[in-house]
């Protein structure tokens, strides 16, 4: 297995603060933003892009924390079940402009279990999807509006996020995989 690595602690830094910038100049309402993380990787990057946010406009944005594991579309096929994690959003979505953050866009499949998720939470007015890394792969039409970094890969590599506040320390690394099996869809 090799590894290298694509972004650095400083490269993660400047490249939330730029999302943050780019979320700040399409929303006019930051009042109305409510950042979503999905778990895990995703509930400590939308933490940040809000204290972002917060230093650069001096308005607190609501942040919250979405499990997906009971949306996904492949729960037949797990072979164990799906450790289900808290989700909780501080505030009403009805009406508001979401901007769901996840580490990885991969296939499509997790952010498309996310909408399922938000739905049944309530009806926001929008909802936008920000990703640390754009690997590519798409079995779904996803796109996000806020993208870190586009990094192809090969089915044979994973992206490996790593961040301070699940595994002490930050880092992307691109990963290759010696003896290829179905990789984590993301």
């Amino acid at each position: 297995m090799t590894k290298k690595t694509i972004m650095t602690a400083v490269d993660i830094r400047r490249t939330l603060a730029r999302i943050a910038h780019e979320i700040i100049e399409r929303n006019h309402s930051i009042e109305q933003l409510v950042l979503v993380g999905m778990h895990t990787r995703g509930v400590p990057l939308a933490q940040r892009l809000a204290a972002d946010i917060e230093d650069f406009e001096g308005v607190k944005v609501s942040v919250g924390a979405l499990d997906i594991s009971l949306y996904r579309d492949d729960l037949n096929s797990l072979t164990s079940q799906p450790i289900v994690k808290h989700t909780g959003i501080p505030t009403d979505i009805d009406g508001k402009s979401v901007i769901l953050v996840d580490d990885v866009l991969y296939t499509g499949r997790s952010a498309r279990a996310a909408l399922d998720a938000l739905f049944d939470l309530g009806r926001p007015h929008s909802i936008q999807l920000a990703v640390l890394v754009d690997r590519g792969h798409r079995e779904l039409p996803m796109r996000a509006d806020y993208v870190g970094k586009n990094m192809p890969s090969s089915r044979h590599e994973e992206i490996k996020v790593k961040l301070m506040e699940t595994d002490n320390r930050d880092e992307v690394a691109i990963v290759s995989v010696a003896n290829h099996k179905p990789l984590n869809v993301n």
